[in-house]
């Protein structure tokens, strides 16, 4: 339905009362592409809440180059996209008011993997990505130099979904979603039925819901 957009501009509200226009370049079964006059946004279709024609003079988005990560002779999708964004500095948005930088390394059943230089090695729901933008061919993160950015940058044996990844983290402290919240740092008590216990640093029990747990890291 939404391929009728395309080449159009929209004005579209993802998850988080967020809201964007430009032009829709592109529509696959699970994800599309927004190009908003300085970059192309790859937004997950999970989390797009309304779309609408936008009828304004003020956007002049008639010339710019094909998205980066769509190839012509395939039809888009959330898990290609990934794909093809491994290995490629991006900014990506996954909770709060933070994105992050970096790259994706790994793609797995229901995570993948991204490295970001602030906080290495992160496991981020599929579920749970706002959107993804690529940068430039000759632009870096922070302006580090590629030295500073390993190709390889973890050795850590994946799981091939979130939560068995995590239940190899029994015992140790982690991060859940960048730390956005005090309750959500501390000690891996247990896991089981999709029910994380954690040990705050007060020593005290609180358990959260795997669904709604949106990234991981090891500080």
């Amino acid at each position: 339905m939404l391929q009728r957009y395309i080449g159009k501009y929209v004005e579209m509200e993802i998850t988080g009362k967020t809201f964007f226009t430009g032009k829709l370049i592109d529509v696959g079964l699970d994800i599309l592409v927004l190009y908003d006059g300085t970059q192309f946004m790859y937004i997950p279709l999970l989390h797009v809440h309304s779309v609408k024609e936008a009828y304004t003079d003020e956007l002049d988005l008639e010339n710019h180059d094909p998205p980066p990560l769509v190839h012509e002779s395939e039809s888009i999708s959330y898990r290609k996209t990934l794909q093809y964004a491994k290995g490629r500095f991006v900014e990506i948005y996954v909770t709060g008011n933070k994105s992050l930088h970096g790259y994706v390394t790994s793609v797995l059943n229901d995570y993948f993997v991204f490295y970001s230089p602030v906080y290495k090695t992160i496991f981020i729901s599929l579920h749970h990505l706002k959107w993804l933008t690529p940068y430039s061919h000759n632009s870096t993160p922070y302006t580090l130099s590629n030295e500073d950015l390993p190709v390889n940058p973890s050795n850590i044996p994946l799981s091939r979904t979130f939560e068995e990844q995590l239940k190899k983290n029994e015992g140790r402290l982690v991060v859940f979603d960048l730390g956005d919240q005090p309750n959500k740092i501390g000690l891996i008590k247990n896991i089981s039925n999709n029910i994380v216990e954690l040990a705050n640093a007060n020593g005290e029990t609180v358990f959260w819901k795997l669904m709604h747990l949106k990234s991981i890291h090891l500080p």
